[in-house]
């Protein structure tokens, strides 16, 4: 599977939020939350900043679910992404860089 353009082709990651005053939320309750975490599965021909394995959060009002092989996956765009958190702490690391922090 290769996604072309700007798009992205994500697994959700579920996230357990917990209130103030100690009540854990499942995803579903966290609707107050606008951004949602995934894995970058693979990352199509025109994106930059972004690459595969990346976690990353985007807009959760984005985007759209598909089923490849029997695996649900979510395809979103580039844009739609607010912030990457790369695989390695080096500041240097980029995605046209494979990370060197090993």
């Amino acid at each position: 599977m290769k996604p072309i353009g700007k798009y992205i082709i994500i697994n959700k990651i579920s996230e357990q939020v917990k209130t103030d005053s100690g009540l854990i939320l499942s995803d579903d309750e966290a609707t107050t939350f606008r951004y949602k975490k995934a894995e970058v599965v693979k990352v199509g021909t025109e994106v930059t900043a972004i690459a595969d394995g990346d976690i990353i959060y985007y807009d959760r009002n984005t985007g759209h679910t598909m089923i490849i092989d029997e695996t649900t996956y979510s395809v979103i765009t580039e844009r739609d992404v607010v912030v990457v958190d790369s695989p390695c702490e080096d500041s240097a690391y980029t995605s046209d860089k494979p990370c060197q922090c090993n």
